[in-house]
């Protein structure tokens, strides 16, 4: 096959796989499409089994660390971990709407940064949803919540979404240094987006609930004081154990999938023995379709990249790792996220910037965590949570959820850009 024809079908065949992940045609799987996609693209020569196989090795241990945290966060809801996080969030509320979105950035930004962006999209918004009605708040602006922070809040460990593990790997960094460095553009990008939301939402904030008038606001009674269910103390102190786990694998360089792995282990053999799961579940908590989709998406962009899109990025990447070219790198990655949703955007930068140093890998992440807030399509947790709103019967207006992220991605992703800059000058990058 020629280069342009090669091009042309790649390009085909990326738009084919992502429409198809945006619309979930007949409820079918991500995985149906971009399956074919990549074997297509390998038997018309569009890319060359070796460069096939090449991506498919690169990415392979990071869709098994992926596999890894999905099974720890699947049984840390059977363990209840998510149920004692709503009780939790109604009984602190009391009542009070701007108290609820404080409990749920707090939760949301602590269970997106420690199990991974899909636990509070698929396990924490339902939470939301029914935390709310329970206390007579309306959701918008907390389920609303969940699905900025599952971007937003996943900036800050290597397993906090598939697009940190992808930067990981090309980094260089450990474990610690990756979490230090993104440490302060993390709380910064959170910051912003929670100023964001108390004025955007501010007519919801402030509106009184169905069953209390604003002076009943100010007691300190609420729903939920009651029958609490307990923390699940194993379930936090695995999850404790494998974030250490992370760590010491890191500084002794084994990789810290190994510590994933024992996680998921342990608690989803807890729950086999005590009959709260069968090895289908287990198995279908790793999300095979998922994983899948992503080993061939990984093979049709590669062969966009290929083809000719490395060669035009390339051109307007800017050089360097100073504020200026860190701006440009994030502008630009976060532009191509809500182009063509941000796995595919990091799949295709990551190579073009890694030479560059951490900085500019880091520069990268900021870009397509914090851009997909801007667009549903911009990634695909964005996608699923629409997919759960509308299983709760609530309508995800797209002008207002475009006008909200406006307004809240500038505002998290330059601050959360010079705050990178300042860590790389005092930590060293």
């Amino acid at each position: 096959m020629n280069a342009p024809s090669a091009e042309a079908l790649s390009i085909a065949l990326l738009i084919a796989v992502l429409a198809c992940a945006v619309v979930r045609p007949f409820g079918l799987p991500e995985a149906v499409v971009a399956v074919p996609a990549a074997g297509l693209v390998v038997l018309t020569g569009a890319i060359s089994p070796a460069h096939a196989w090449e991506e498919a090795e690169r990415l392979g241990p990071v869709v098994g660390f992926l596999a890894a945290v999905l099974v720890l966060a699947h049984f840390c809801d059977v363990e209840g971990l998510f149920r004692a996080c709503g009780a939790w969030m109604a009984r602190w509320s009391k009542n009070r709407p701007g108290r609820l979105l404080t409990s749920v950035f707090v939760l949301a930004s602590a269970i997106t940064a420690v199990l991974s962006l899909d636990a509070t999209i698929v396990l924490l918004t339902p939470v939301v949803f029914a935390t709310a009605v329970r206390t007579g708040v309306g959701p918008k602006p907390h389920s609303y919540a969940c699905a900025h922070l599952s971007n937003t809040a996943s900036l800050l460990l290597p397993v906090s979404n598939l697009t940190n593990l992808l930067a990981f790997s090309a980094s260089g960094l450990s474990f610690t240094r990756f979490a230090a460095l993104m440490t302060l553009p993390w709380l910064v990008a959170i910051g912003a987006e929670y100023v964001v939301f108390r004025r955007f939402f501010a007519a919801d904030l402030t509106a009184p609930t169905p069953d209390t008038s604003p002076s009943d606001q100010d007691t300190d009674t609420g729903p939920d004081t009651a029958d609490v269910p307990p923390l699940p103390l194993f379930a936090l102190v695995t999850v404790a154990c494998t974030l250490a786990g992370f760590v010491v694998a890191s500084a002794l360089g084994i990789d810290p999938a190994w510590a994933a792995l024992a996680g998921a282990l342990v608690l989803s053999g807890r729950a086999l023995l005590r009959r709260q799961a069968t090895p289908v579940t287990v198995l279908r908590a790793t999300a095979p379709g998922f994983l899948a989709f992503v080993l061939a998406l990984g093979v049709v962009v590669r062969a966009v990249v290929d083809n000719g899109l490395a060669d035009a990025l390339g051109r307007v990447l800017p050089d360097g790792t100073g504020l200026v070219a860190l701006l440009g790198i994030a502008v630009l990655a976060a532009v191509l996220a809500n182009l063509i949703n941000n796995l595919p955007a990091v799949l295709v930068l990551l190579p073009l910037t890694a030479a560059a140093g951490p900085g500019a890998v880091l520069a990268v992440l900021l870009g397509v965590n914090i851009g997909p807030n801007l667009t549903y399509a911009g990634s695909l947790a964005t996608l699923l949570w629409r997919r759960i709103v509308h299983q709760h019967e609530h309508d995800v207006g797209i002008g207002e959820f475009t006008r909200l992220g406006l307004i809240s991605v500038p505002a998290a992703l330059i601050p959360a850009v010079v705050a990178l800059w300042g860590s790389l000058i005092v930590l060293g990058g």
